[in-house]
C-alpha cells in the first residue's frame, strides 16, 4: 500500500520557521515529480513547491522563503519554511505524480496524496 505521511506542522509566530516532512512508503519515488500543496479555509488547493530530478519550482508567494528538498535514500521529502506570515496558514499536503505528467505539477494530476498537516501562523 502506497502512503505519503506528512509531519512537522504546528503553531508558529510570524517570522518563525517550520520544517515539514513527507515520508513515503509502499514504493520509491525517485523518478516522480513530488510537490507540496496547501489549502487555506475557503480557498482552493494551491501548489507551493515541487521537485523533480532536474530541479525545483516555487510559487511566487513563497520564493526566497521556502526550500523543497528530497532524500531518496530515506524516501522522504521536506519543505523548509522560513519567515512565515499569516498568509501561510493552511493545511499542507504532499503529493506525488508517478508519471511526471506536468511541470509544474497540478493538483488534478497527482497520483498520491498525504492526509495533510496543519500550519498555523499567529501574529
Amino acid at each position: 500500500q502506497v502512503q505519503l505521511t506528512e509531519s512537522g506542522g504546528g503553531l508558529v509566530q510570524t517570522g518563525g520557521s517550520l520544517r515539514l516532512s513527507c515520508a513515503a512508503s509502499g514504493r520509491t519515488f525517485t523518478t516522480d515529480v513530488m510537490g507540496w500543496f496547501r489549502q487555506a479555509p475557503g480557498k482552493e488547493r494551491e501548489l507551493v513547491a515541487a521537485i523533480r530530478r532536474s530541479g525545483s519550482y516555487y510559487a511566487d508567494s513563497v520564493k526566497g522563503r521556502f526550500t523543497i528538498s528530497k532524500d531518496n535514500a530515506k524516501n522522504t521529502m521536506y519543505l523548509q519554511m522560513n519567515s512565515l506570515n499569516h498568509e501561510d496558514t493552511a493545511v499542507y499536503y504532499c503529493a506525488a505524480d508517478a508519471f511526471a505528467t506536468r511541470w509544474p505539477p497540478v493538483a488534478g494530476g497527482m497520483d498520491y496524496w498525504g492526509k495533510g498537516t496543519l500550519v498555523t501562523v499567529s501574529s
